[in-house]
């Protein structure tokens, strides 16, 4: 078996393996990343993009403080990709509404409010119906009140993905395809990454292979409990104005995107390792459009598209060293929010083989926690 050599190896061309090799580069640590399809070709590439770090699992919560790393480092990139790429993410501040239909809901809402709105660099208001009509006349008559949240954002993710790809090209990452199937260890300690027909010879892996990674947990001999969660989303052209806001209800939303479409999702379904687009999926995502935006019910599917985002077994991200193994990281679980987090997972991760302090604190993600709950 062949054998090539490199400092740090990365197992994955996703938005977590790729802003961990862009900032290990920007720190003079160039890598070579294997992807065994292509950059940014599952969720990284197919997602929705939204930015906002204000609500969805662990927040307030374990995930509120990398979730604001997330957005800064999301306002940097958006800036310097540009400067040494020239490509344009497409970042741009996006102010939502969260939409109540029911009192539950509206309970639910308000209860996120005082955490919400003590936050830096948001405002965060509760609108009745009439108001959030002013932010956007085409809600439906059932909307009881809405959230009002300013200061999110939005990026075009595979521009990213391929923006953080081509800035580590310049500056010294190598990306190649490949499947990886293994690591050469001795004792404690990593030696390199065995590929389906060769071995990268290397000092430190990084394993950002999303819902495949629960595949790593015999490689490190630790269990990595992530599994893949199925999301759809349909985009269509939509009668009318554009719809400027991200407009939300419960697990869904909707909003035109720079490519005068109106994107619309989400679905979450545990349908394993199925990539496939289903009727049953546009129907529901229809469905509930429908119910937030009654005017789009004339809109035309134009796309519709399937990935599979990683979740782990308590919901929080995998990130961090692997127990017992020197210089092996473990990078995955950003679920619906992977875009939001996947650059400061990858700083967290470039800090960590650097010997640097981490940002935020990891601590509750480790990926050697779900050892414990085995046992």
């Amino acid at each position: 078996m062949a054998e090539r050599s490199a400092e740090v190896v990365i197992v994955g061309g996703g938005i977590a393996g790729m802003s961990t090799a862009y900032y290990l580069a920007k720190s003079g640590v160039p890598s070579i990343v294997v992807e065994r399809d292509a950059i940014g070709s599952h969720a990284s590439g197919f997602a929705y993009g939204g930015l906002s770090p204000l609500s969805g699992f662990g927040i307030p919560g374990p995930m509120a403080d990398i979730a604001q790393d997330g957005m800064r480092l999301h306002r940097e990139l958006s800036k310097s990709l540009l400067e040494e790429t020239g490509i344009d993410v497409d970042f741009r501040v996006r102010s939502s509404l969260a939409l109540a239909f029911t009192e539950s809901e509206v309970r639910r809402l308000q209860l996120a409010l005082p955490w919400q709105q003590a936050q830096p660099g948001y405002t965060v208001r509760w609108l009745h119906i009439a108001d959030a009509r002013r932010v956007e006349p085409r809600i439906s008559d059932e909307t009881l009140g809405a959230t009002f949240t300013e200061g999110g954002g939005a990026v075009e993710p595979y521009r990213l993905v391929l923006a953080l790809t081509r800035a580590a090209e310049s500056l010294g990452v190598s990306v190649r395809h490949g499947r990886a199937i293994g690591l050469r260890r001795d004792g404690g300690r990593v030696t390199g990454v065995v590929l389906e027909r060769e071995v990268l010879s290397c000092a430190t892996a990084v394993l950002a292979i999303g819902p495949w990674s629960a595949e790593a947990s015999d490689w490190i001999g630790v269990p990595i409990d992530v599994r893949p969660l199925k999301g759809q989303i349909i985009r269509l052209q939509a009668p009318g104005l554009p719809v400027e806001c991200s407009v939300g209800w419960g697990h869904n939303y909707a909003t035109t995107k720079t490519d005068g479409l109106l994107w619309a999702g989400t679905t979450e379904e545990e349908a394993g390792f199925d990539e496939e687009s289903t009727d049953a999926a546009r129907d529901e995502i229809g469905a509930a459009l429908i119910k937030m935006l009654p005017a789009m019910a004339d809109a035309q599917v134009a796309q519709q598209t399937a990935c599979l985002r990683p979740v782990a077994s308590d919901g929080l991200l995998v990130l961090g060293g692997v127990p017992g193994l020197d210089q092996v990281y473990v990078a995955t679980g950003g679920a619906r929010k992977g875009i939001l987090y996947g650059p400061p997972m990858g700083h967290a991760i470039a800090d960590l083989v650097l010997g640097r302090k981490t940002r935020v604190a990891l601590d509750a993600f480790a990926p050697g926690r779900f050892a414990a709950v085995r046992k």
